[in-house]
């Protein structure tokens, strides 16, 4: 099926998006489950909710699960691209929770007047991309299509995920032993990075989940300069065929 045909299908049952002409504030918190410090920032995070202003991404990374608890979230590509994030930011140590705002490492995450003007500064500029979201809930899958436009970006590319929100684990072991813990944002699937320009076409097996706790954002980034473009989120409660 052609994009355009897609997106008007998809936009029937309203499950699609379009980013606005100002820069959304993506928000990355790296986390563990195995980080006795990190369910503050956990607490912090999911009461943020997505918008045309913000989009939280909890993204969980695996190097504390020696410690007793291996986190059922923490995928290796999150290690790589917070260490990425922390170079570009010249910081030689990765740390949980670590919060980076539009790419920027932000330590006082938890100070809201500050990080409510970062983002007021972020939403000021205007998008340096264009993104058209559609998607659906079919079969056990879900699909998404995406057509994303990048300016004035020397190596622009687009990165797709899966978000779960709800997620709630009885802890059995490590700094957390005992715990219920709750996590909401969590990135549980992501894509490799996608060339902008023509449509792109992301599946994946659908959880065993509602539909109303799940979204798909989309992000551009220019990987030569380390700089977000645009980022939007696309709730998929109304998605399921």
């Amino acid at each position: 099926m052609s994009f355009s045909l897609f997106l008007a299908a998809a936009a029937a049952a309203a499950c699609t998006v379009t980013s606005p002409a100002h820069t959304v504030a993506l928000v990355e918190l790296y986390t563990s489950q195995g980080c006795s410090s990190c369910p503050p920032a956990d607490r912090w995070l999911s009461k943020l909710q997505p918008s045309d202003h913000i989009v939280p991404l909890a993204l969980h990374v695996g190097y504390w699960d020696y410690i007793g608890w291996k986190d059922p979230f923490a995928r290796r590509e999150f290690n790589e691209r917070q260490r990425w994030l922390a170079d570009l930011n010249g910081n030689r140590t990765v740390y949980t929770p670590g919060v980076f705002v539009q790419g920027r490492e932000t330590p006082r995450w938890y100070d809201a007047r500050g990080f409510d003007a970062a983002v007021a500064a972020i939403n000021a500029q205007p998008a340096r991309a264009r993104i058209e979201l559609a998607a659906r809930i079919d079969h056990g899958q879900i699909e998404v299509h995406a057509k994303i436009a990048a300016a004035d970006a020397k190596q622009p590319q687009a990165l797709l995920a899966l978000v779960q929100g709800g997620n709630v684990t009885h802890v059995g072991a490590g700094e957390n032993r005992g715990e219920t813990l709750t996590n909401d944002h969590v990135v549980t699937q992501w894509s490799a990075p996608l060339p902008p320009g023509s449509a792109i076409v992301q599946r994946w097996p659908a959880p065993d989940v509602p539909a109303d706790r799940l979204s798909v954002v989309a992000l551009v980034q220019d990987a030569a300069r380390g700089q977000l473009l645009q980022t939007v989120a696309l709730p998929l409660a109304s998605c399921a065929k």
